[in-house]
């Protein structure tokens, strides 16, 4: 090969920014870890990817700030002024080295990444410490429950999962026991100390997996809450999400899944406009009501009284 043509294709790999299956490179390969499933329009997944960064990075920054600048990390200035020249060069060359230092710090690793799942309409981002999936969608769909904006076009559904592993049953009942164990024994507890009991439900999805039945999972899923919680399919307090897809399973523990619609953003903002639009015609028609009879109707009567 000539040496043109390495260093045409070296330019090409260098701007190349997709695979061949539309995957980004800066997206991981497997699917691990704690993250969000998002279900979103077809054919709109690398959009979906890209406003749901943006989307994360802001509120990660409102919930986990980043560290502030240390002292030390800040260049410091000689504390006597009346060094002599040759400290006064050293003081300079120092303060050289330290910027150059700073210049060279690695960037700050992302807080999010992209995962491959070669599966149209579904996308999965991976969340890194501190980041928390749990805290971080609900915090969103809270936002966009009080708003009505969603921030974005093409994301739907938003599913977090606080860890995830491989969908066999002996897997799913060692992550399931430790989630839920976390989360259960987090809720407020009754006076004296007492242990309250709380009512659940578990939400299974699957998507492109047929080695485990849901009635399998659900069963095997129940013996890893505490005993004393009771199961309540019509009022649950909690709600234990199970999502599998494909080899891989994620579970997470939240409250009021049903309340702001499956955590189903564009319906969230579809029911908030649509309620803020009915409360302002009622307004509307209340003070047409408190004005009294219509000018048409008052000029009506007035000229049959002159016709009298």
């Amino acid at each position: 090969m000539s040496e043109t043509k390495r260093k045409s294709d070296g330019r090409d790999k260098g701007r190349r920014r997709f695979r061949a299956d539309g995957t980004p490179i800066w997206g991981q390969r497997n699917i691990d870890g704690p993250g969000v499933w998002v279900t979103c329009v077809k054919g709109k997944e690398r959009q979906t990817v890209g406003e749901l960064y943006d989307v994360f990075e802001s509120l990660a920054n409102q919930l986990w700030p980043a560290e502030s600048v240390t002292a030390s990390d800040e260049p410091q200035g000689s504390d006597d002024d009346d060094d002599n020249d040759d400290e006064g060069a050293d003081d300079i060359e120092k303060r050289i080295a330290k910027e150059v230092a700073s210049m060279k710090r690695p960037r700050k690793e992302t807080r999010f990444a992209n995962c491959q799942t070669s599966t149209p309409c579904v996308v999965f981002i991976a969340c890194k410490p501190p980041v928390d999936p749990v805290k971080l969608v609900v915090t969103h769909v809270q936002n966009v429950a009080d708003t009505g904006v969603t921030h974005t076009r093409y994301s739907q559904r938003l599913t977090p999962v606080a860890g995830s592993c491989v969908a066999n049953i002996a897997e799913i009942r060692s992550l399931c026991s430790r989630i839920v164990t976390t989360a259960f024994s987090e809720q407020p507890e009754r006076k004296f100390k007492v242990l309250r009991l709380l009512q659940y439900k578990i939400e299974l999805r699957m998507r492109n997996h047929n080695t485990l039945t849901r009635d399998k999972l659900i069963s095997e899923l129940a013996k890893c809450v505490p005993e004393g919680h009771i199961v309540s399919l019509d009022d649950p307090e909690l709600f234990i999400l199970v999502e599998i897809f494909k080899s891989v399973c994620g579970i997470s523990v939240v409250k009021d899944y049903y309340k702001l619609q499956k955590f189903n953003v564009m319906e969230i903002a579809n029911a908030k406009n649509l309620k803020d639009e009915n409360a302002a015609s009622r307004v509307l028609d209340k003070e047409k009501g408190d004005a009294g009879p219509s000018v048409g109707l008052t000029t009506t009567g007035t000229e049959a009284d002159i016709e009298k």
